[in-house]
């Protein structure tokens, strides 16, 4: 009896962990309802089920480029609709990814399928927020010249993947108020993205705020509303994928 419990004990221990962990993965923050709201398809953005992922499309005329989005970590997908519809409006392509246990570390390659499912799309960028913008800064490193663009929001890449001479344009946008990626964390990763990095500080922004799902254990107070960090961030983000979109034409 004793040796069949020592031979048992170690697959219990295991399982209880297992458990224990895909009940927290599974328990995200948010969405909040305005979050819920935006995953109605209008007059200007049609939103679909494309299996491994959101569509976010214009509906007037073919997309201009396209954005593969990744969720922050242990953070409900759905929280950044309202920030991919918005995107979308201005003639993007969106493609909002879910993550197996809301962690894009188990699925940082998404982005690969992604792009590879639309062929008629020539520019492609891929971001997204906190550990979503750093697995999408390890899909750059991983895959150099696949897209063009790079879209971090309170994100930066990890120390051992340095994206400083790989031909990517990059955005990094980042609050003041941020307690989770703060300032100067984030500013400590300039090194190890390409010079011409377009650096946005959001005076007043927070780490919780880049999307719709309420407060953060551990953030930053915001000193301006949800709404106002969300119109700053939605506006920076597209005049960058405006540009890089143009520059694409150009050559």
């Amino acid at each position: 009896m004793k040796n069949r419990l020592l031979i048992i004990l170690p697959f219990l221990i295991l399982t209880v962990l297992f458990t224990t962990f895909t009940i927290w993965a599974y328990t995200p923050l948010g969405p909040m309802p305005e979050a819920l709201a935006a995953l109605t398809s209008d007059n200007e953005v049609e939103i679909a089920d494309r299996g491994g992922w959101w569509e976010f499309s214009p509906v007037r005329g073919p997309a201009i480029a396209g954005l593969v989005l990744y969720p922050g970590g242990r953070v409900d997908w759905r929280s950044y609709a309202p920030i991919a519809k918005g995107i979308a409006r201005h003639g993007f392509l969106v493609a909002l990814v879910p993550m197996p246990f809301n962690l894009a570390v188990f699925s940082p390659q998404k982005g690969g399928e992604v792009i590879a499912a639309y062929p008629h799309i020539r520019k492609w960028a891929i971001g997204g927020h906190s550990l979503g913008g750093a697995m999408a800064a390890n899909f750059v490193f991983q895959n150099p010249g696949l897209v063009d663009g790079l879209v971090l929001w309170a994100a930066y890449p990890a120390e051992n993947q340095s994206l400083r001479n790989i031909a990517v344009e990059v955005i990094s946008i980042y609050g003041s108020e941020d307690g989770l990626a703060t300032v100067e964390v984030v500013e400590t990763a300039r090194n190890r993205l390409p010079e011409d990095t377009k650096w946005v500080q959001v005076l007043g922004g927070n780490h919780a705020q880049f999307g719709w799902y309420g407060d953060q254990p551990g953030d930053g107070t915001a000193l301006l509303s949800r709404e106002e960090q969300q119109s700053i961030i939605l506006t920076e983000t597209v005049r960058f994928l405006e540009q890089f979109a143009s520059e694409g034409d150009e050559k």
